[in-house]
């Protein structure tokens, strides 16, 4: 009697260790089940575009779909706050980029700090900004359009991808440079930003080049200028502001990736790996050139690189947005 007792004693001790080390066994096995990347913007647009074709290619070094899913809104910041709000587990990422993680918290009263409530992931790629017009505004060259907007005492219409966002931060740079008027109107992103500029509801816009480029070569709406510092490889006849006669204001229209804060090392690791082995993919490479993004260099690929960026694009642009005393439209 007393064996079969010590037996049913050491078979109960079993079965209760058994749940734990089935549990840890689970939670080294990273990923089990398909990633959510999260897109803070309508489909069709830039970080639209590029959510894409980053998710396709980490899931073949993740073993694992990666699902596309927009949460568009507040320029960025909606789909952001879900992550800093979701759970530490990495089954949840968002790509984000200047506007979402840089202008809009610096006007929107979020619930959650941009800095301290995301795990950065990566640094992922970059592109230039232009200033862009209807076909049927009256300038023809950057210089035409500046002398226009001095001249003119109309309002002008001009596209935002939100308040806070770098197209209405272009706006704002150029009202003060020029004198023009403008009446900023707010889109979710990008891509319903252009319909209207392709159907002549607004006058001008501020757009990342690499999600425009298509209809400005098919005639759609006019490149008027480069907001870098210098010109931009696939439209080298297009001229920057600086060589306009506007100098000051360059922005760098870059995204990266993260997930929420306490998610496990090991687990951020795999997803920096995946990230990596999908920005070293030729295929990936040859599409985002032809995009017109410039990749980030490997040692930029990585969580500290991107927090570091993330932060010194704060603290360079902060004073400045909140100087021209931005509110959310």
């Amino acid at each position: 009697m007393k064996l079969r007792r010590r037996q049913f004693l050491r078979l109960a001790a079993g079965a209760a260790v058994l749940p734990i080390a089935s549990g840890l066994a689970a939670a080294e096995t990273y990923p089990s089940r398909p990633i959510t990347m999260l897109v803070g913007f309508p489909p069709g647009g830039p970080t639209d575009t590029l959510a894409r074709l980053l998710g396709e290619a980490m899931q073949r070094s993740l073993g694992q779909t990666v699902v596309v899913e927009t949460v568009s809104g507040a320029s960025g910041t909606i789909a952001a706050g879900r992550v800093a709000h979701g759970i530490p587990d990495g089954y949840t990422v968002v790509i984000g980029n200047w506007g979402s993680n840089v202008g809009a918290p610096a006007i929107y009263p979020l619930d959650f700090d941009i800095l301290k409530d995301l795990q950065p992931i990566s640094l992922i790629a970059a592109s230039s900004l232009w200033i862009l017009g209807k076909n049927a505004l009256q300038p023809k060259t950057a210089t035409d359009l500046i002398a226009w907007l001095k001249s003119n005492p109309n309002p002008i219409t001009f596209g935002t991808v939100g308040a806070g966002s770098a197209a209405h931060l272009c706006g704002l740079y150029l009202e003060k440079k020029t004198g023009a008027h403008f009446q900023y109107v707010p889109y979710r992103g990008a891509a319903p930003a252009m319909q209207d500029l392709i159907g002549g509801q607004i006058d001008l816009s501020c757009l990342e080049a690499s999600a425009t480029l298509g209809n400005v070569e098919a005639g759609r709406f006019k490149a008027y200028a480069v907001m870098s510092e210098k010109r931009w490889s696939k439209s080298p006849n297009t001229p920057t502001m600086i060589e306009s006669g506007v100098p000051g204001l360059s922005i760098t229209f870059w995204h990266g990736l993260w997930t929420t804060k306490g998610t496990p090392n090991r687990v951020v690791d795999r997803l920096d790996t995946a990230v990596k082995a999908a920005l070293a993919d030729p295929v990936v490479r040859q599409r985002l050139e032809t995009l017109g993004q410039v990749i980030f260099p490997p040692d930029q690929q990585t969580p500290a690189a991107l927090a570091a960026y993330n932060k010194a694009e704060i603290n360079k642009w902060w004073p400045i947005i909140k100087a021209a005393n931005i509110k959310v439209e």
